[in-house]
């Protein structure tokens, strides 16, 4: 397993995918990872936060046949991608590789290689839209944490490098240690690819406005109580009309919308989090019923709610 470095790479790129590996090896995975860090020259990589990352090996000097390729990014990618003596690097060890990889920007390199060419891919999600307009082959999907197409995988931001590796384990080792890894590394659970990289509660800064904000935090403590555009607008001590009105202004949604999306992320948290029957995380949530649930949660994820538990937990 290779792991590319540069300058400017993103400490968590690198240790998310290292830490996971060297955590599998520990609990028994067979055959085990030889992970290497390795930059062109062999040189210390300065990671963003300004820590020095040494190199195991020079690029050039890794011979013989490499199992995973993983190219990690950081605000330096745009550099690397344009080092003509890394790009020659990467493809020449991408063409013995049985698996090649990137992390966060670490696709913009890849992409300048053109081993991402007509391929669908993801990346950082800030970035999405930049990587698809340099590279208009390749196929830029910012939604899911990772995507594999064929033996070329991509994941999203920073952390979604954790869930690349386990991804890694789980399809090396099965499941069930990939779990084991998971829970070894405290990790929150285990997130499958067509996941999205950020759910409502991180997507966007928290609402500004005292009213929003108090609206938004009461509906999402109390997902099974009464929600109704009354009920939160006797919270915020303000009309249904007004109310509504600053939900649009200032959190861009309807208040019925706005707790359907908290209720219906409240659901899948419980789901992949307790194993209470779908019926009880449903009244819990606010839903009228089992049926209801599924219908929301098909609306909105593409999915029902017993496919997405058992996809979270690795056993689909």
């Amino acid at each position: 397993m290779v792991v590319v470095g540069y300058d400017g790479l993103e400490l968590l790129d690198v240790a998310s995918v290292t830490s996971c590996l060297d955590l599998a090896n520990r609990l028994g995975a067979t055959p085990a990872y030889d992970v290497r860090f390795a930059t062109l020259s062999g040189a210390p990589a300065r990671c963003d936060s300004g820590l020095a990352l040494p190199a195991q090996v020079a690029l050039s000097d890794v011979t013989g046949s490499v199992h995973t390729l993983i190219v990690s990014g950081g605000l330096g990618h745009k550099a690397a991608a344009a080092d003509a003596g890394l790009l020659a690097q990467v493809r020449r060890l991408a063409r013995r590789a049985r698996r090649v990889a990137s992390v966060c920007t670490g696709a913009t390199v890849l992409a300048a290689t053109g081993l991402l060419d007509g391929r669908r891919v993801t990346t950082h999600w800030h970035y999405a839209d930049e990587l698809a307009a340099a590279y208009p082959a390749v196929q830029v999907d910012a939604a899911p944490i990772f995507v594999r197409d064929d033996k070329v995988w991509t994941s999203g931001g920073v952390t979604a490098a954790l869930d690349l590796a386990l991804a890694f384990v789980e399809a090396d080792h099965g499941a069930e240690r990939a779990r084991w890894v998971a829970m070894g590394l405290v990790t929150y659970l285990q997130r499958p690819g067509n996941q999205a990289q950020m759910s409502m509660f991180v997507r966007a800064r928290r609402p500004e406005h005292d009213v929003v904000r108090r609206v938004v935090d009461h509906a999402t403590a109390h997902p099974g109580a009464d929600l109704c555009t009354a009920r939160l607008a006797s919270v915020a001590g303000v009309s249904e009309r007004h109310l509504t009105r600053l939900l649009v202004e200032h959190a861009g949604q309807t208040p019925a919308r706005m707790v359907r999306q908290i209720r219906l992320e409240a659901a899948a948290t419980a789901l992949v989090t307790t194993d209470e029957p779908v019926a009880t995380i449903a009244k819990a949530t606010g839903f009228r019923s089992g049926e209801t649930l599924r219908q929301a949660f098909h609306a909105w994820f593409g999915i029902s709610p017993t496919h997405y538990r058992s996809v979270h937990r690795g056993k689909a």
